[in-house]
């Protein structure tokens, strides 16, 4: 089987204000990454549109009302200090989580072994009623959540290696005993959360965070010694991956110290998990990655791990 590359050209219609570092330019770093003779496998599926049953089993009706009406006839409209949207921006986020959605769907019907959704905004950070930090809607927690409520399924996980806490997938699944969710992430950092102490409501939740510093040896015994053992305990029958690039010793924003090299790893090691347990079933979703040039080498590491796995 293959990977399912799922995208859509939305994407570069959400616009933020020159300077912000979550900017259209990302998407043509990822293009430029996969767009050569190396991804030519790949099979390219236009991103759909979520449905408001799909954003309802994350969000309330009410915040999906303001996000509409947030939505400026042109120019730009700030709805918080990190947080912007443009004409484009509904349209660019409600592809995201459908994209999700989708790579979900083909990957538990057996169309893909795996896929990747290289779609903006992030997601990870919006809360039930609360956009913030570049994000409108949970795009891994409504997948998860898609999962269970579509095909069926009793034991999701979904992992966050971003350098930033994934706290809106948290609180979206805070109380789900059927998903297990995960965040590696650098401490102390924005958004402030994601102590080991935050659990969740069924124990769900892991929070592993990590000193301003952690090169990829350090980030990887965590993982060995950490995340896989509580990922196979759970035997999950999806795995979804929240991929923030932004760890790379490049990026901005953060201070961790992995390459493109320890982002492949653990792909590699989250997909040897998923073929033990659930026939390799990985959907992974694009959340941040800031230095253009380490976000496009980063992807293109990534999904080649994805298209190396075979059935």
């Amino acid at each position: 089987m293959t990977t399912a590359y799922i995208t859509h050209s939305a994407a570069l219609l959400h616009l933020t204000p020159a300077g912000h570092p979550e900017q259209v330019d990302r998407m043509a770093a990822i293009a430029a990454a996969l767009d050569t003779p190396a991804f030519a496998a790949l099979v390219r599926h236009d991103a759909p549109m979520a449905s408001d049953a799909q954003l309802l089993r994350c969000h309330p009706e009410p915040y999906l009302d303001r996000i509409r009406k947030s939505i400026p006839a042109a120019g730009i409209y700030q709805l918080d200090a990190d947080t912007h949207v443009s004409n484009g921006s509904l349209n660019a986020a409600l592809r995201a989580a459908g994209g999700a959605c989708l790579g979900v769907d083909l990957v538990l019907r057996g169309d893909a072994r795996n896929a990747f959704v290289g779609m903006r905004p992030p997601g990870h950070h919006a809360e039930t009623a609360t956009p913030m930090g570049f994000c409108l809607f949970g795009t891994a927690a409504i997948a998860a959540r898609h999962a269970m409520e579509q095909h069926g399924l009793s034991r999701v996980a979904v992992v966050d290696f971003d350098v930033h806490h994934g706290n809106g997938t948290q609180d979206l699944l805070w109380d789900e005993p059927r998903a297990l969710f995960i965040s590696s992430h650098q401490m102390p950092l924005w958004p402030g959360t994601g102590a080991a102490g935050e659990r969740g409501g069924h124990g769900n939740v892991m929070n592993v965070p990590l000193p301003p510093g952690t090169d990829g040896a350090a980030f990887r015994r965590v993982y060995e010694d950490m995340v896989l053992p509580q990922l196979d305990r759970f035997a999950p029958e999806l795995v979804l991956i929240s991929a923030g690039f932004d760890a790379h010793r490049d990026d901005p924003l953060a201070q961790l110290d992995l390459v493109e090299q320890d982002f492949a790893w653990v792909t590699g090691a989250l997909c040897d998990i998923a073929a033990r347990h659930c026939d390799g079933r990985v959907v992974s979703v694009l959340e941040g990655g800031y230095d253009l040039a380490a976000l496009g080498a980063s992807v293109a590491a990534h999904v080649a791990v994805l298209m190396e796995q075979q059935a």
